[in-house]
């Protein structure tokens, strides 16, 4: 019969509870100890295996239920049994102890503690699978520390048992011989705490360092094997050399600029990377014209005339062009060079740990160096597909800028969001758009409400959405796909392909260096690859993909790189928004239903529908909803779904608290100007506020109001 976490709890407060009624206490005294020393030693020569039996249960009762009183069972341990038989007796049962109160910590509450803070919970985990060991004989070696508040919070963590005991046995021995060598001289010991001088405090502590420094020790002879066969340069051009001008790579070498490094930056395409030339900046640009022509082609919901758009493709092309034209000059050669960076324009390879080759050519060596190479689109290996024409969201800008009209079928094989953003664009402009989707389908990342939201949106719109269907082959212009077991042929004119993308790994040297990759580069939490002087950032390091999250990492990377010597700092990903620009927009931060599910963590969940938001009925935008994760009982934000216009703005405020740990009851207090979209996170707040609101406070109110009615 099993006892259940309910009755293995009232098992240990009904142990606790007898253990202070019945004055059991009193045996647990140096004066109790000190008048049955003579009768304990000749039990022990008479018969000593009950006696040993007995003593251990009860040192393993006295520690597994944190009961005062393991100080005096240590000493008497040595007054009993001697200096070796008593340190054994003692270090074996205080470790069974030690053991079954961790057990019991992580049987009662440590699923409670994961499911309320989840996230915080993972990162203990984390930290203790790497660091847990080193930690936990700190703890254990210095005295300072209650073992029992140690045992007790190891047990909320993923720590294995077995490490756990192995490491407190070591751990706990040197205080435990302390203690059982006292023990021997009984007679001379009338306070426990003339054990502990201060001098012995103090050497016990240099020794809980001991491991610490030990971590240290191994860290700099593991980095320094790192570089086993490679011959470090006596001296250095550059203080750092960052590979790649995209948002991580310019943002590192701006901070490296900024203070006062030596900097090369050198990027073998265009300044500016992905971000502006071929993604964020283009399609945002082409996505503002495609609404116009859809309030153009709706405009009588504004009380105009409306109209079918006439415009000319390539003068849709060239402005956008032109919108990048504009915004390079921030990104460009002359500024970062008057910033201090030396850019070169050519290809980088990384030959050794320091040195830097550019074209072929010219060698330089810097003592670290950063990895900013980004990332390209996927092309999934679909027979026919080469042959076929297609574009994708590198090629797709230049490729139409030649063409004189729009596209009049295109398919867009993927359901991401560059996929989905492009259909509805494109549709929106006049094209025929058909879009395939191998999952069920649109946004898999998202919530299941905020697909099938976006999903409607895109079909009133004219997009042809296929999901379920997995793409066979392209028969010169024609897409073979299958579904329910049938094949299906799509016709189209234009193909983008749009099924996401991939870390750039090869062509600068990765290879010959021996550094790892997965799906991207393999760094630590400090960003550093195989060698710790070279480091990782953006589309190339992952885990996402975002032009905001490539600056993000950049900060790390440039201070660890330039002052790691000194201090390091570990990454943080805990807040990371992301933003999907259709229309209307979908933001998310932090976790949603699906991922709080799988994390098991315990959520409620919050919603305020744009119906009645009044900035969004006047500008004819209140389809959409604000949908928060909230914790149980509190007002923390745990995540956040944003489906509106400009849902990347009115995110931000979301983002903010959640970082900055300012829960709805400040976001509820905070004056919202009128009329504004941001009013929908306010509005929000006051939805889990009514759900919230004290009844029976406010039945006594009521009864107050009607008595003060007379």
């Amino acid at each position: 019969m099993k006892l259940g976490k309910a009755g293995l709890l009232l098992l240990i407060a009904a142990a606790i509870g007898a253990f202070f009624m019945l004055d059991l206490d009193r045996f647990l005294t140096l004066e109790f100890v000190k008048a049955q020393q003579a009768g304990l030693a000749t039990a022990l020569e008479s018969d000593p295996l009950p006696l040993i039996a007995g003593f251990f249960l009860v040192y393993v009762a006295v520690t597994a239920l944190s009961l005062p009183g393991a100080a005096i069972l240590t000493l008497a341990a040595g007054a009993v049994f001697g200096l070796w038989l008593g340190t054994l007796i003692a270090s074996l049962a205080s470790t069974a102890g030690a053991v079954l109160a961790f057990l019991s910590s992580r049987y009662l509450l440590r699923g409670w503690v994961r499911k309320r803070f989840g996230r915080r919970a993972k990162a203990i985990d984390e930290g203790i699978e790497r660091d847990g060991t080193f930690y936990l004989l700190t703890l254990r070696l210095i005295p300072i520390f209650p073992f029992f508040l140690v045992n007790l919070a190891m047990g909320l963590t993923a720590m294995r048992v077995a490490t756990y005991a192995a490491v407190s046995w070591i751990g706990m021995l040197a205080g435990t011989f302390v203690y059982v060598n006292a023990g021997t001289q009984l007679a001379a010991i009338d306070n426990v705490g003339d054990i502990l001088s201060p001098g012995l405090i103090g050497s016990l502590a240099l020794l809980g360092l001991f491991p610490l420094i030990a971590k240290f020790v191994i860290g700099r002879l593991r980095r320094r094997h790192a570089y086993k066969g490679w011959r470090r340069p006596r001296r250095y051009d550059r203080n750092l050399i960052v590979i790649g001008a995209g948002a991580g790579g310019l943002v590192t070498a701006y901070i490296a600029a900024t203070v006062r490094a030596k900097v090369t930056l050198i990027e073998a395409n265009r300044m500016g990377g992905d971000c502006l030339n071929t993604g964020c900046v283009p399609s945002k640009a082409l996505i503002r014209t495609a609404r116009l022509a859809h309030e153009i082609r709706n405009a009588d919901w504004y009380g105009l005339a409306p109209r079918e758009p006439a415009f000319d493709f390539k003068a849709v092309m060239k402005r956008i062009r032109t919108i990048i034209e504009i915004i390079e000059p921030a990104d460009s050669v002359e500024r970062y060079t008057s910033l201090g960076v030396d850019v070169r324009l050519g290809h980088a390879r990384i030959v050794d740990p320091w040195t830097v080759e550019i074209d072929g050519a010219e060698r330089l060596t810097a003592r670290a160096i950063v990895i900013a190479a980004g990332g390209e689109p996927a092309v999934p290996d679909i027979p026919g597909l080469a042959e076929s024409g297609y574009l994708t969201s590198d090629t797709m800008w230049n490729e139409l800028a030649h063409r004189d009209a729009l596209p009049g079928r295109l398919l867009i094989l993927g359901g991401g969001p560059i996929g989905t953003e492009m259909a509805q664009a494109f549709a929106r402009l006049g094209s025929k758009v058909t879009q395939i989707e191998h999952g069920p389908r649109l946004l898999a990342k998202e919530d299941a409400e905020v697909s099938a939201f976006v999903e409607e949106r895109l079909r009133e719109e004219g997009v042809d959405i296929r999901t379920g269907h997995e793409a066979l082959r392209v028969e010169g212009k024609t897409l073979i796909t299958r579904a329910d077991h049938k094949e299906v042929a799509v016709p189209f004119d234009e193909l983008i392909v749009a099924v996401g993308r991939k870390a750039r790994l090869t062509g600068y040297g990765l290879e010959d260096l021996g550094i790892r990759t997965d799906k991207s580069v393999v760094t630590n939490d400090y960003l550093e690859t195989l060698y710790p002087n070279i480091f990782a950032v953006g589309d190339v390091a992952g885990p996402y993909q975002f032009t905001h999250f490539a600056a993000h990492q950049a900060w790390y990377a440039a201070v660890n790189a330039l002052f790691g010597s000194l201090r390091r700092f570990r990454a943080d990903y805990s807040i990371i928004p992301r933003v999907t620009f259709t229309d209307p927009e979908v933001a998310v931060v932090g976790h949603n239903e699906r991922s709080a599910r799988a994390a098991n963590i315990d959520h409620e969940v919050v919603r305020f529908d744009l119906g009645h938001l009044d900035r969004a009925v006047a500008e004819g935008a209140n389809r959409g909803f604000v949908k928060l994760l909230i914790a149980p009982g509190k007002d923390r934000i745990l995540g956040a779904a944003v489906v509106a216009h400009n849902a990347g703005e009115t995110i931000a405020e979301i983002v903010l608290a959640m970082k900055h740990g300012i829960g709805l009851d400040k976001l509820l207090g905070t004056i919202h100007a009128y009329p504004t979209m941001a009013e929908a996170n306010k509005y929000a707040a006051g939805e889990w506020k009514k759900a919230h609101k004290p009844e029976r406070l406010l039945r006594w109110v009521e009864r107050y109001h009607g008595w003060r009615r007379g």
